[in-house]
C-alpha cells in the first residue's frame, strides 16, 4: 500500500506543486476541455501536477492511457490516449513508447503488460483493483468448463490474466454479442458478468450460462429509479451500460459500452441525458456537448478513483508500481485477448 506521507514529501522535494493561477492560465486551452465541471478554483490545484506530469512522461519516454472512468483532470489533462476497454487493449498494441501508465484498474494494466512483455507498465496505485475480477479464478473458470463440456469460454476483459489464460476468448460490453454469436458451439460460458452475460443472452441465438459476478457500480441502479426519474422528468433519455441489470436495461432508451453511450449522446445530442454508469462519464464528455443537460444519478467507483494526480506524477517519477505478469501465464491470457481483438476486427469490417 502506498506511503502517502512519504510520497507526499518526497514530490516535494521535486516538483513545485503549490495551487498556481499562472499556471493553470497557461494551460487554458487544457482546461478548456473541461471548465464546464471543473471550478477554475480547482484547476489551479490540478495544473501544477498536470504540467509536471506532461514534462515527465517526455523525459520517459511514457504514454498515458486512460480509461473513461478518470476523473476529468487525468481524462483530459494527461492523457494520451482515452477509451473503453477494448481500445485500450487495442491501443495497448499499438503504443511505440518504452512506459505505459495505466490510468484504470489493475486488470487494465495487466492486459497492457501481457500485450507488451517487454514494456514497463505502471498502475500508480497497485490497490485499484475491481470487484469483477475479483469475482472469478481460474479454479472456477474449470468448474464451469466441467459443468458444461466442450462450450467455450469467453471472459470480460474485466478479469485477471490468470482467468483470461484458462479462457478460449475475452469480450468487453461492446463486442460481447458478436463475440458470442461467433462462437462454434449452440453453448457458450460468460465469466463473470452475470448480468452482461443476461443482456447478451436476451439478443443471442446461443444458450448463454454463467458466472454470478457483478460490478458494485453498476448493479446499485434499479428499475424504480429509473422509472421515478422518468416521472420527474419525461424528456430526459436514459442510456445505460450492460452490466446493469436486465430490467435496468429495458427501461433504458439506449445501452451500449462505455464508447458506445458516448458515441450514441454524440450522435443524439438528446437535450437530458441521464447516463446509468460510473460518474465520471458524463463529466468527461460534457464540455464536448454543451447542449446536453446531463442528470446526474451517480454511483462512483472507489477503484477507479484511486487513481489520482499526484500518484501518477510518483509513479512517473520514481517508476514504481510496476506491473509484473508471469510469462507462462501472459503468453495464454495473449492469445485470448489477441483472439478478441482479431475477431472484433474482422466483424467490424
Amino acid at each position: 500500500m502506498l506511503d502517502l506521507t512519504n510520497m507526499r514529501a518526497t514530490l516535494a522535494e521535486h516538483y513545485d506543486l503549490k495551487p498556481s493561477v499562472e499556471t493553470a492560465e497557461a494551460l487554458g486551452e487544457i482546461y478548456a476541455r473541461m471548465d464546464r465541471v471543473v471550478p477554475l478554483a480547482d484547476w489551479a490545484i490540478y495544473a501544477p501536477y498536470v504540467a509536471a506530469i506532461n514534462k515527465l512522461k517526455k523525459e520517459r519516454n511514457a504514454v498515458i492511457l486512460a480509461h473513461n472512468y478518470m476523473t476529468p483532470e487525468i481524462f483530459h489533462g494527461i492523457a494520451d490516449f482515452v477509451g473503453d476497454s477494448l481500445q485500450l487493449a487495442i491501443k495497448a498494441t499499438e503504443v511505440e513508447e518504452d512506459v505505459i501508465v495505466q490510468c484504470g484498474v489493475h486488470f487494465m494494466a495487466e492486459t497492457s503488460k501481457v500485450l507488451n512483455p517487454g514494456k514497463t507498465v505502471l498502475i500508480p496505485d497497485m490497490q485499484a483493483g475491481c470487484s469483477l475480477a475479483e469475482s472469478i479464478t481460474a479454479e472456477g473458470v474449470a468448474e464451469m468448463r466441467a459443468k458444461y463440456p466442450g462450450a467455450p469460454v469467453v471472459s470480460y476483459v474485466n478479469t485477471t490474466a490468470e482467468v483470461k489464460a484458462a479462457s478460449d476468448i475475452c469480450c468487453t460490453s461492446s463486442n460481447a454479442l458478436q463475440i458470442v454469436e461467433a462462437m462454434d458451439s449452440d453453448v457458450v460460458i460468460m465469466t463473470p458478468d452475470q448480468y452482461l452475460a443476461q443482456n447478451v443472452a436476451n439478443q443471442s441465438t446461443k444458450k448463454v450460462v454463467y458466472w454470478p459476478g457483478s460490478c458494485i457500480v453498476h448493479e446499485l441502479y434499479t428499475a424504480e429509479d429509473l422509472r421515478a426519474y422518468r416521472e420527474l422528468d419525461p424528456e430526459v433519455k436514459i442510456i445505460a451500460h450492460p452490466e446493469c441489470t436486465p430490467s435496468v436495461v429495458a427501461e433504458a432508451d439506449f445501452t451500449g459500452s462505455t464508447s458506445g453511450i458516448i458515441n450514441w449522446v454524440h450522435e443524439h445530442k438528446p437535450a437530458k441525458a441521464m447516463l446509468v454508469t460510473e460518474c465520471s462519464m458524463a463529466s468527461n464528455i460534457a464540455d464536448e456537448l454543451p447542449e446536453v443537460e446531463f442528470a446526474k444519478p451517480c454511483n462512483m467507483c472507489p477503484y477507479m478513483k484511486k487513481i489520482t494526480l499526484e500518484k501518477v506524477l510518483y509513479s512517473l517519477h520514481t517508476m514504481t508500481a510496476e506491473v509484473v505478469v508471469d510469462p507462462a501465464v501472459a503468453d495464454k491470457a495473449r492469445q485470448s485477448v489477441q483472439r478478441m481483438i482479431d475477431l472484433s476486427q474482422s466483424l467490424s469490417k
